[in-house]
């Protein structure tokens, strides 16, 4: 039984972890809006085509390594030899992944701007290619800090990152832009901030590492490390869990190796088809943004899945997969929904006009099945299986390849936008098949379906109201961004307003249910 201080510590340490997750996630897509404005459609296109890659490194260096790795730690607490085994064999395990992606992709940057159909690309992906050779201190020293129960150093590292890559990136941007420099110029300095961004996490951890004292150093045979079992658990189970985090990035990947390929061979030239793949691209931030309120509010809850698995109480874990898929399919919804009826003024009061407003808003409905993608994937993981989910993602990744492969000739960003939902309800069938499979249990009852399209429709509703009121006075500026900006906040004040006062009058969540959700306690007092 730990004692009560530690178990606070630990307690902290999650919360300032999951905040510096939610912080970075959220930061990582607002930081595409003023980029794309400094950058133009064509700029942004250059971006969001090499940035996958980048999305990668981050992931390996963020998500499933990292917690692999603290599980060995935390397993040899008691053994410092043990731990010591645990650290070289990571580095080793961990090296040897960076080094073949960093030369994967550096040697193969002509073969993969080719594929892309962008030539132009190689020097952005030869600069992005570095960020795999972070990997290994990245993740061994954020391991290691988890492992010990210690959560300060990785959010701190993550925060540090994110803050310092976003700012160099838009300031070498602007800088560039300012300079008359050309925008495949501008992309490769983008990248070079986003490079100092992984520099600096890397100092934070040193210094941490320094701080915490000198560690067991005992010599270690190289070749006796590569028998360990752990070696495939770093390499196998690290893996899945990377890759079922990786959806949304790895959907990008899709477009960049086939979208703007597919466009030209449809007859576009190449300078409008930059553009219409930068306007596309405009809905990846709004994507990871909307997917990432919502999962985080229904991840809170899978601790408590865990909890409960692994103490077999049925009923209560019963209880925790319903609240977490109602919480992710309501506000997945809530936000999907609201997008759709306000996608032009928001389109134009982020990017400056509101061309492309169809296809984003078709695009904007995968939110509410990625929001149920990740919560699945979390409870699955919450359950102890982390290769469904991961397979879920592989298979996924194929469909969306396929589908642009065989819409977007005759659709054109149109169809790259629908093969993007239905890989993703393709992974909510495939995630909610196998949690059928594992846990017999109702998942989401039409009953709590029926009263969230309730208040998604009264939403609607209001919305298109407020819409038709504000295009009946007919103001002369009613087009401009200002206006724009001004009935895109308006909107969301209302849409938001009107669904939480609906599904709180239609009482889709239970007083015990709305103690479980963050801010829950808090929307039960202001809207009874």
């Amino acid at each position: 039984m730990l004692p009560s201080r530690e178990k606070n510590s630990l307690m902290w340490g999650a919360v300032i972890l999951t905040m510096a997750a939610i912080f970075v996630k959220i930061l990582s897509a607002v930081y595409r809006i003023p980029f794309q404005n400094i950058v133009g459609d064509v700029g942004f296109y250059i971006y969001q085509q090499v940035y996958p890659f980048y999305g990668i490194a981050v992931a390996l260096a963020t998500y499933g390594f990292p917690v692999i790795i603290s599980k060995l730690i935390a397993e040899s607490a008691e053994n410092p030899q043990r731990r010591q085994e645990v650290i070289r064999l990571s580095y080793y395990v961990t090296g040897s992944i960076s080094v073949f992606l960093w030369a994967a992709v550096f040697f193969g940057s002509r073969w993969i701007s080719n594929v892309m159909g962008d030539s132009s690309l190689q020097p952005l992906l030869q600069i992005t290619a570095f960020s795999f050779l972070f990997i290994p201190f990245l993740t061994v020293w954020r391991g290691m800090f988890q492992g010990e129960g210690n959560m300060v150093p990785t959010a701190m590292s993550q925060a540090v990152e994110q803050t310092v890559r976003v700012g160099a990136i838009l300031l070498f941007s602007y800088l560039l832009i300012e300079q008359g420099a050309s925008l495949y110029a501008a992309g490769t300095g983008a990248f070079a901030g986003s490079l100092a961004g992984g520099v600096a996490a890397m100092a934070v951890l040193f210094y941490f590492t320094r701080k915490s004292g000198p560690t067991h150093k005992e010599k270690l045979r190289l070749r006796n490390l590569i028998k360990t079992k752990e070696t495939k658990t770093l390499f196998i189970q690290g893996a899945a869990i990377c890759l079922s985090g990786m959806a949304i990035i790895l959907f990008q990947l899709m477009d960049s190796l086939n979208l703007y390929h597919e466009l030209i061979k449809a007859g576009a030239g190449e300078w409008e088809a930059k553009i219409t793949k930068g306007i596309y691209d405009r809905g990846q931030p709004l994507l990871q943004l909307g997917t990432t309120v919502a999962a985080s509010l229904a991840l809170t809850i899978v601790p408590l899945v865990t909890s409960a698995y692994r103490r077999n109480l049925r009923q209560e874990l019963d209880s925790c997969i319903q609240l977490a898929l109602k919480v992710s399919f309501t506000f997945g919804l809530a936000a999907a929904a609201g997008l759709i009826n306000i996608m032009d003024a928001v389109n134009a009061m982020l990017f400056e006009n509101s061309e492309g407003s169809f296809v984003l808003s078709l695009f904007c409905s995968a939110i509410l099945f990625g929001s149920l993608t990740f919560t699945l994937s979390g409870i699955l993981q919450g359950l102890g299986n982390d290769f469904i989910p991961a397979l879920a993602v592989l298979t996924g990744v194929i469909l969306k390849y396929i589908g642009n492969m065989v819409f977007v000739p005759a659709f054109g960003t149109t169809g790259a936008a629908a093969a993007t939902v239905i890989a993703f309800c393709w992974m909510v069938v495939f995630l909610t098949a196998s949690l059928r499979k594992k846990w017999k249990t109702a998942l989401l009852t039409r009953e709590t379906a029926g009263k969230a399209v309730f208040a998604a429709l009264c939403m609607t509703a209001a919305l298109q109201v407020w819409r038709w009121a504000i295009d009946y006075i007919s103001l002369p500026v009613a087009n401009g961004r200002l206006a724009m900006a001004g009935i895109a906040l308006s909107s969301v004040v209302i849409g938001a307003f009107v669904f939480i006062y609906t599904i709180a009058k239609v009482k889709l969540f239970t007083e015990e249910e709305l103690h479980q959700i963050p801010f829950g306690s808090k929307l039960r007092k202001r809207v009874s």
